[in-house]
């Protein structure tokens, strides 16, 4: 699968892409991420990517024609290359992404990323730009640069091999593509934080049972499927 991201800080992704199962997952050529420049679709010596908003107001607005070539330029190549393809804009009002929402984007080849600044993007690019719009929670962000780290993220694990192993996610899906949580423990069995404290694992996950741990774990679960 491939991601490709809009950005004006591009050097932010650089670091955290480069670590742990998202470099292998790159290196194994499971998924690709591009990472975008938006001031190389900017026509003027200064590379402007924003303005002040119509009708006043505090603050600026990334402009649209920049995000516009970018984005024609990119679908172009995925159009070529038959992809199927989804154009997504970070906003604190979009859809809520969740579990369901990774699996729907899983099912795609590409997905590009439109990561806003300042204080928001030009209307047009929600409404004639982007195909979907996602919030990561009710809370507003500097940037779309960390919910496309988190979109990333999550969608990447459920692409075969990403895991190192099936059973990883397997065991944790269920059939209406949620996605199961529950307690989990490793050694040292009794932790002591401080004299006459004890912090002990559930005895049920000692005990060697399989079915009575698989109960104790449906007990316990919580499913993310909202």
């Amino acid at each position: 699968m491939q991601f490709d991201i809009i950005t004006i800080f591009p050097e932010i992704f650089s670091s955290y892409f480069a670590e742990s199962l998202i470099a292998r997952a790159q290196k194994k050529k499971l998924i690709k991420i591009n990472i975008h420049n938006l001031r190389k679709w900017t026509k003027d010596r200064h590379k402007t990517v924003d303005d002040r908003p119509f009708g006043g107001g505090l603050g600026m607005v990334m402009k649209i024609e920049p995000i516009f070539k970018a984005v024609t330029a990119l679908k172009r190549k995925a159009q070529s290359a038959k992809r199927k393809t989804k154009i997504v804009l970070f906003s604190p009002r979009g859809e809520k992404f969740n579990q369901k929402t990774a699996y729907q984007l899983g099912k795609l080849d590409q997905l590009i990323f439109i990561c806003g600044r300042y204080e928001g993007v030009d209307e047009r690019v929600a409404k004639h730009i982007a195909d979907k719009e996602l919030s990561i929670g009710d809370y507003v962000l500097m940037g779309g640069e960390l919910p496309a780290i988190v979109v990333i993220e999550t969608v990447a694990r459920l692409i075969p091999g990403v895991l190192g192993k099936k059973k990883l996610l397997k065991e944790r899906i269920t059939k209406t593509k949620g996605f199961i949580e529950y307690p989990q423990y490793t050694r040292s069995e009794i932790f002591q934080p401080k004299k006459g404290v004890k912090w002990q694992v559930p005895k049920v996950l000692l005990s060697g049972n399989h079915k009575k741990i698989e109960e104790w774990r449906k007990k316990h679960a919580k499913i993310i499927e909202k």
